[in-house]
């Protein structure tokens, strides 16, 4: 009988001759073994492939696409294909510290709601290290408003992706797309330990793919808020002037979305889909950078400001006052 993995790592490369040596070989030192390492490759044109048929070790399956199709493409064939109860996602420029799949195999076996699992990370050649919140409730308040995974740490169950998988029209935002579904069907959670160091470079789709990423992502986040609205659906425009500073051309558009930010905080008070003291300290945050952003590009004044008294807060143009300094 063929043994099956614990973990299946699917690791997608294209052109990534300089960094993909030391990415595989990471992956073959860690301490924890039981794991089958698929690597995809979109067609490369420099020495990629042949830099990994180097390696002689037998958990390495090398696919070799026969036509470039974008890398959310290779997530999802690897996926399809994958033996393993787990499936541990790994870029071809990071490096993974050796423990790293030890750690999450012990989280996710203790806990079996635990459906993903991600780590902090270190920038390599730096001392930086970023983290994400760690608990599930504190990780969903942050998912309204901005990622809250390091896509090439997260470790998440395989049978998920029954129902779930990367949508190619979200690529670069594939994985904030995901999260944004996954965060509630299951508990998600981060390691707060730094078990992979990722490295930023030019090259990266997310550099040159900026505003499809931006656009991307604000479709994922109005579906957080929408949660929020059971007969009533927000408009993509308004929730752009609100979260994104589109242009408002009226008075009665500037109206719409302090409205729009009235019922979402009012919406969640009553239904408590996100924790409340948090989510309304970050919608605040939103609600004041609009103000000031809005007021800002319409040259208002200090002085004219009382005259939103009846839209908006004292408090509301204390704080705009404070933040222009």
């Amino acid at each position: 009988m063929t043994h099956s993995p614990i973990i299946s790592v699917i690791l997608p490369v294209y052109n990534c001759e300089k960094y993909v040596s030391e990415a595989v070989q990471s992956v073959l030192n860690q301490t924890f073994t039981d794991f089958e390492l698929l690597i995809i490759d979109d067609c490369s044109t420099d020495a990629t492939v042949s830099i990994i048929q180097s390696f002689s070790d037998q958990r390495i399956n090398l696919i070799l696409k026969e036509k470039n199709s974008g890398y959310t493409d290779s997530l999802n064939y690897a996926i399809s294909i994958a033996k393993g109860k787990y499936i541990a996602r790994m870029d071809g420029d990071d490096i993974c510290l050796d423990t790293r799949f030890q750690k999450q195999i012990e989280v996710m076996n203790a806990d079996e709601e635990v459906i993903l699992c991600g780590t902090a990370i270190q920038i390599i050649d730096s001392e930086k290290i970023l983290k994400h919140p760690i608990n599930h409730d504190d990780i969903k308040v942050k998912l309204c408003f901005s990622n809250a995974f390091f896509h090439p740490t997260v470790m998440f169950r395989k049978d998920v992706f029954a129902q779930f998988h990367y949508n190619k029209e979200f690529e670069p935002a594939e994985d904030y797309d995901l999260w944004t579904q996954l965060v509630f069907k299951g508990k998600v959670m981060n390691i707060d330990e730094v078990l992979l160091k990722y490295r930023v470079h030019a090259n990266q789709i997310s550099n040159y793919k900026n505003d499809i990423q931006i656009n991307a992502m604000t479709i994922a986040q109005l579906r957080m808020f929408q949660m929020l609205f059971e007969n009533e659906t927000i408009a993509l425009e308004l929730y752009k002037q609100a979260f994104k500073y589109n242009a408002i051309n009226s008075i009665s558009e500037f109206k719409a979305v302090i409205n729009l930010f009235k019922k979402i905080q009012i919406n969640n008070n009553q239904l408590g889909i996100y924790k409340k003291s948090n989510f309304n300290t970050e919608l605040q945050k939103c609600r004041i950078n609009f103000l000031k952003n809005y007021f800002v590009k319409n040259k208002v004044s200090i002085k004219n400001f009382f005259s939103f008294l009846s839209i908006i807060s004292l408090f509301d143009i204390l704080e705009i006052i404070k933040k222009r300094g």
